[in-house]
């Protein structure tokens, strides 16, 4: 007999072959079994049930009444102040001397004692969810979880916003460096605008600081932030704050388990991507893919529920709300302006002007007046810095000597605006017309960017250094042959049969610029100018041209 056979296919196994004429001694030896098996298995077509062990007297015993004792005195405890099993463990220790028992044993006996005192009182289990039915268009659920991406190269920690239809299962996302005022805006404006609409009854929320000010009490009262009002006032939106804590989790269930989905299938591995722009194009793309899904017992796909629901949500107003929030700082002398205690530059001849700053959730815009003067990616952090290399220019050209160890130098290398063409260009400037002027020449290169494309600057600095020309007019003429598609032929390549030395490679390939603009110029049709009409100027009257005063 195997030891996979169960008791109930022994007991069938003897019953048939004793039914086939098997003696009983045979039977034992068969099914390899005692007398009292075969006995029983014949007696009775199921096998008796296995008797209980006897329980083993514990050294807890005697303390149990106690246990239970505050056990039940916590039913009329307030929430945070009943007793845990450590507390528990401590009385017995203090009040009754109870030196003989453990805490591991008080533990494991409180664990499951405290759901049977609640039972046993009719207070009910500790948790109990009742299932709920969601009507159409009605109701959706906010909130932001944390991930992870390689951004630019560097594990860098984001904020997921949700918002999900409570009826279809639908999910809009938007990824930002932040989950501030800003970012809670725009989440929710990006996804009133997938959806088409907004939801014409409620919307359950964590009571996070971006929309309330102040939990009042126990009760579902709060404390709104002003603008969160005139946000939701502007969208019709009807907000229910669900309760602080685990429990409150709960009661929007729906979304939280949605970040976890979400999480868990598009951002495993972890996503490489080099902005926030490029990764929230793939959100939108995931958002569209996931509508194929089936939730739990559906009998239809996500898409299939939101194309019914869609229709009823309520109509977007047409007028803008700006999500988002205006600064008025001065800038320093650092040509910098500080916002939510990180830096930003602007042009240097803003030192000492108070300019408008317009803080989003992922960029920032500056301006004066009406004019904007600079744009950044928002930075995530505190006390940290963007500097845009190009607002210091004017201050460089007198002070090249600042240039080499500038930070807007630096974290233009790292951006890769400042190339290793530029570094090749600017050692050879130097060496050939000293640290001071070589460096304003490419000051004066970095100045063409304003009115080429970086590409085509880039260009030009290579043709010329090839050629040898470390002058910015040079470099403006390459450039322009780079935008105007014009094409030269490279000097050969060096070989070993024929080498080419460093002077005639650097001979005679670039065209200065005063020759080709006049190369450039249309030609003049106009007839040539006549000094005729000047002969008369040496004729006076009464006189001949060759005749001299006074003669």
């Amino acid at each position: 007999m195997g030891n996979s056979q169960s008791k109930v296919e022994l007991y069938a196994a003897i019953r048939r072959d004793h039914r086939m004429g098997m003696s009983l001694r045979a039977l034992q030896r068969t099914h390899n079994v005692t007398w009292r098996t075969v006995r029983r298995a014949l007696d009775g077509q199921w096998p008796e049930p296995r008797k209980k062990q006897r329980r083993k007297e514990s050294r807890l015993d005697p303390y149990k009444p106690l246990i239970d004792g505050m056990l039940l005195a916590d039913l009329d405890a307030p929430p945070k102040q009943r007793h845990t099993a450590q507390r528990i463990y401590d009385r017995l220790v203090e009040d009754h001397a109870a030196d003989d028992i453990s805490y591991s044993m008080v533990r494991v006996y409180v664990k499951d004692r405290r759901k049977e005192v609640r039972r046993q009182a009719g207070v009910g289990p500790d948790s109990m969810f009742v299932p709920q039915t969601h009507l159409p268009g009605a109701e959706a659920e906010v909130d932001f979880g944390d991930v992870h991406v390689m951004l630019a190269g560097k594990m860098t920690k984001v904020y997921l916003f949700s918002m999900r239809l409570s009826y279809s299962g639908k999910a809009v996302h938007r990824v930002f460096a932040s989950c501030g005022q800003e970012a809670f805006f725009e989440g929710h404006v990006h996804a009133f605008r997938v959806l088409g609409g907004t939801p014409r009854g409620r919307i359950r929320y964590d009571n996070l600081r971006a929309a309330v000010e102040r939990v009042l009490g126990l009760s579902r009262a709060r404390v709104e932030n002003d603008r969160w009002t005139a946000f939701r006032s502007h969208w019709g939106v009807d907000a229910f704050y669900c309760r602080p804590g685990i429990e409150g989790a709960h009661e929007k269930g729906g979304v939280e388990g949605q970040i976890g989905y979400y999480r868990r299938n598009h951002f495993v591995p972890v996503p490489e991507v080099a902005s926030l722009t490029e990764l929230n194009a793939m959100v939108d793309q995931w958002d569209l893919d996931d509508e194929g899904r089936r939730l739990r017992s559906k009998t239809r796909t996500v898409g299939e529920y939101f194309a019914q629901e869609q229709p009823l949500l309520r109509p977007l107003p047409r007028e803008v709300f700006e999500t988002g929030r205006w600064f008025t700082p001065r800038v320093n002398r650092f040509g910098q302006v500080t916002v939510r205690c990180n830096s930003y530059s602007v042009p240097v001849r803003f030192i000492g002007r108070q300019l408008r700053v317009l803080l989003h959730a992922n960029d920032l815009v500056v301006y004066d007046g009406r004019t904007v003067v600079a744009h950044h990616e928002r930075l995530s952090g505190r006390g940290e810095s963007r500097l845009v290399l190009d607002h210091y220019l004017e201050a460089l050209l007198r002070k090249p000597g600042a240039f080499p160890g500038s930070t807007a130098l630096e974290q233009a290398k790292a951006a890769g605006k400042f190339t290793p063409v530029h570094e090749a260009w600017w050692t050879a400037a130097r060496a050939a017309h000293g640290e001071a002027t070589g460096t304003r020449a490419l000051i004066e290169v970095l100045l063409l960017g304003r009115h080429m494309e970086h590409e085509h600057v880039v260009a030009g600095l290579a043709a010329a250094h090839r050629a040898g020309a470390l002058t910015a007019d040079a470099v403006a003429l390459e450039a322009r042959k780079a935008a105007e598609g014009e094409t030269f032929a490279e000097p050969p390549k060096p070989t070993l049969a024929h080498p080419v030395q460093p002077q005639e490679e650097t001979g005679g390939t670039v065209t200065f610029l005063a020759d080709w603009k006049l190369s450039h110029l249309p030609p003049d049709t106009r007839p040539l100018p006549s000094v005729a009409h000047y002969d008369q100027l040496l004729k006076r009257h009464g006189r001949t041209a060759g005749e001299k005063e006074g003669s």
